[in-house]
Parts: C-alpha cells; structure tokens; sequence
C-alpha cells in the first residue's frame, strides 16, 4: 500500500450550528484497502465529520474528495450511490415496519441482502417479523447487512459494537477484515481502544471540532491516543482506565439492604436473588439475552414479574408502573439515552423534570430552586451546556451524563444503571465511575450491568454473573478479572462463591 493510494481525503470541513461550532477543521486521508479508525472524546467532532461525508448535513466549508475528484454529497442515497454506506449506533429500522418492509425502504433487493444475512449468522431471521419485536444486537446486525448489499467503497462504522457483546461484534470486525482485504476501505469510531488496536491500521484523532493528528496504529501506544484525544493536561489524568480506581472514595457499605430480590421469575428471568446494600456499587455480568434487561426492567417498574419478591429497605415492593419504582427510590439511567431524554428540549428542562412535584407550591413551581439544583447536577458532571437549547444538539456522552443529572438533582437510594457509559470517550467514562463512586460513598445503592469488562474491576465492589437467567458467580472486585467474568459469562465454571452465597 502506498500513500498516494488515497480513496477518500477532506479538507478543512467545517460544520457551525448558529454560535455552536461542531467541526471547525475536519481533515481525513483513508486510504484503499485499511481499516481507518475516526477516534476522539464526546464532543469532538467525529459525529459531525461522519455526517457530513454521509450526505446528512451540508458543510459550511471545506472540500471532500473521492479518488482525487471534488465531490459534495446533498444526501444519504447521493452519497451511497457513489460508494460510501455508513452504519450507525442508533438502529436505523422502523419499529413499526417489519423487517423486509425496512429493507424495501432504502431500495435493498432480497437478492442482494441474503448473501450478507448468512455471512452475519442471520439466515434464520424471520423477515416477516416487526423490528420491534427483535433484540437491539440483531437489529443493528440487520443494519451492517442492509449496508453490506450496497458493496459500498467505502464502508463507516460509528460505534456499531457498542451494544454489541464479543462473539457478535467478532462477526462485524470478520466483516471489516474482509472489506480491507477487497481493496475497499473502513473507518471505525470505537472509544473501545483494545478494539481499534486489534483491527485498525490508522486512526485520526479530533479534539474540539479539528484534527489533531494521525496515528500508525502498529507502532502507537495508548497513551499517544489519549494524549492527542484530551490534550497533554487532561491525558496525564486519564492515560490508563485504571487510573479511576486508585483515586475513587473509599464505599462506605451500610449492611442494612438497599434492595433485596428473591426468586425472582420473569421473561428470561429464572429464580434469581440477590441482595445490594447501601453503600455499595454492585455489577452485573451477562451475556446478551441472560436476562439483564428483564432484572433492570422489574427494578424500574418497566415488568411485573411472574414471581418472587423485590424488597425495598426492607419492605415488600410490586411495582406497577416506573412512577412507583421511583417513588421508593429506585431509579433507572437506560443504555439508550434517546428513550429517557426530551431531545427537543433544554438541558435544564430535562433534568428538571422528575423534581416538579418536590419544588411545587400552591401550584407554582419554585423556579429559583430548580435552577440551582440542576446547575449543582451539571457542574458536578461537567456537562457542556453551550449547545442546551436543545439536548439533542449535545455529544453523545454529554446527552448521557444529563440522564444521570436528572437523579443527581431530585435524589433517590437506588441507581439502576443499565450499561451507561455504552459508545462514551474514556474522559467521560471517569467522571462517570468516580460520580458512581462518591455515590456509594455517600451512602447510595448502585447495581451496575456493563457491557465492557474491565469497568467491573473499575467501579465495582462485587460483581454477579448471570448465565441462562440465573446468578451463577459472584466475584469481589479483586478476583473479577476479564478472564474469570468470561468463564463465568458462558458457563464454562462458577466463578467466586457461587449463586447461594451470591444471594445472602
């Protein structure tokens, strides 16, 4: 490969939204037959960049080339027509549409889609089924397929296996190799740097809106990443994930429980029971479907369960809707940002909303105090609020710390955080742990389910593993290694003291 070999190549692309700059000076040269990461914190730019290239926003300078020629994409079907297919973390699929109806919505033929449904393992998909009913991984596998029949030149990936667990997001990074060894090209955004290390060749960096530099991927460490992500400053703070556990306030663990579950039954849910104490954070590991998102679902009001007992301080507690969850302080900060945010509406409206009926008085709410308590939130997550207006012109990583604010503001025992720092940069993944930290310090009750391992060691005291819908180890933060969790997460051994102990 030589570097003349240039398929795509910007130039100074710039992107404004009113007084809000999202690109100030995008600049990318992939090259045919590579796998080229886009990488940089929330915030960055990357998003924006990827828009631009993909036809759905129009820059407000700069120049895009394919192969040497000046092109300029005014929309999605422009820009796969002439060879770039992209693949987003949101699922692109109507919920309401079945799957083949989705299919016929971007003019995907049967002929061209089935080759790539039996290389991703989708062959046995019922295309009659609406996509609501199917699980988030599969649907977004649906969307890398929908792309693939395209036979895209160049093919984008943004943050595609951050929802995705190890032996599916294998398939797409199969699927990339491939791409690279056709001679066609791939740019990956992943905040997951083992993942952009093991398959990517180069990778971009952007730091507020302008491109910072260009890595060989081959002879870089993580810490030159980091360093070009953050700045010198920020990076000397965060140059390994492990940084957070060395600084995080000691637990303060109250033996009185938080919340007690006994047997509980329900969806994929069998006899499963814990106990989570003030105090403490308490992680859940699991393979997709093991039954997570029907235990986090009970907690929040979201499922009644078929049976057994979920115990709040002590007290019997049958949730019938997640007003009631919330009520005796069990609160939910979902991996999908997009389904707990008002994405047209302000920052401060957002957080506000749970705390209306605390600052009403006389039917008026107290405005002076609503204030303060959401800047108290903001400030303590550091959340970029210049674009506020509108929570939906925020980064990824900023919309989710406003979903965590919400809580911190009005208050509660419990947080039942479901994979919450799912496709956020590694800076905010800190501030998240270290807030779930000092949240436990302070006397909180934290159950955790995360998607990427190693955040179990970072900002766990324990940690239980589900496997067909049961608890079946349970490990201190020491011994919760990436290897053990594994085992324990396809059930090749039991891990710690086992499901019985794991329930006192």
């Amino acid at each position: 490969m030589t570097d003349d070999a240039i398929l795509l190549e910007t130039r100074g692309l710039k992107k404004n939204y009113g007084a809000v700059v999202a690109l100030r000076s995008g600049d990318i040269s992939v090259r045919a037959g590579e796998i080229h990461a886009l990488m940089g914190a929330n915030g960055a730019g990357k998003s924006t960049l990827v828009k631009v290239l993909t036809g759905d926003v129009t820059p407000n300078a700069g120049t895009i080339r394919l192969e040497g020629r000046e092109v300029r994409f005014n929309s999605p079907a422009n820009a796969r027509k002439a060879g770039l297919a992209s693949v987003y973390q949101d699922v692109s699929l109507v919920p309401l549409l079945t799957v083949a109806q989705n299919l016929r919505l971007t003019g995907t033929t049967m002929a061209a889609i089935r080759p790539w449904l039996e290389e991703l393992e989708l062959g046995d998909v019922d295309l009659a089924e609406y996509a609501r009913d199917l699980p988030t991984p599969t649907l977004h596998l649906l969307d890398l397929a929908q792309a693939l029949a395209s036979l895209p030149r160049l093919l984008i990936l943004d943050e595609v296996t951050a929802t995705l667990p190890a032996d599916l997001s294998e398939r797409v990074f199969r699927v990339a190799r491939r791409w690279r060894d056709e001679g066609r090209s791939v740019v990956l955004i992943s905040h997951r740097m083992t993942e952009v290390k093991a398959l990517c060749d180069r990778a971009t960096v952007l730091r507020d809106g302008s491109t910072v530099g260009v890595v060989d991927l081959a002879s870089s460490g993580q810490e030159e990443i980091v360093s070009l992500m953050l700045g010198p400053a920020a990076a000397s703070v965060v140059v390994s994930e492990g940084a957070v556990a060395d600084t995080a306030p000691a637990p303060k663990v109250d033996p009185s429980p938080a919340v007690e579950v006994r047997g509980l039954r329900s969806g994929l849910l069998q006899d499963v029971s814990f106990t989570l104490r003030r105090g403490e954070v308490l992680g859940i590991v699991a393979l997709e479907a093991q039954g997570q998102a029907d235990l986090f679902e009970c907690l929040s009001g979201n499922r009644r369960p078929d049976a057994g007992e979920i115990l709040v301080q002590g007290k019997t507690r049958r949730f019938r809707h997640p007003h009631e969850a919330i009520g005796a302080g069990l609160v939910l900060v979902p991996a999908d940002r997009a389904l707990a945010l008002l994405r047209q509406r302000s920052v401060l409206e957002n957080i506000a909303l749970p705390m209306v009926n605390q600052l009403k008085r006389w039917g008026l709410i107290n405005t002076r105090a609503e204030r303060k308590r959401v800047k108290a939130a903001t400030d303590r997550l550091e959340i970029d609020t210049r674009a506020g207006s509108r929570v939906m012109r925020l980064s990824g990583g900023n919309q989710q710390k406003v979903t965590i604010a919400r809580w911190l503001a009005t208050g509660f025992v419990t947080l039942l955080c479901f994979d919450p720092t799912r496709g956020i940069d590694i800076r905010t993944k800190e501030q998240i742990y270290r807030v779930l930290r000092e949240l436990a310090a302070s006397g909180s009750a934290v159950l955790l389910f995360t998607s990427e391992l190693p955040e179990i060691q970072l900002a766990c005291d324990r940690a239980l593993v589900m496997f067909g819908g049961r608890v079946v180890a349970e490990l201190t933060a020491h011994d919760a290694t990436e290897a053990a969790l594994l085992r324990a997460a396809h059930g090749l051994e039991r891990g710690g003291t086992g499901p019985a102990e794991a329930a006192s």
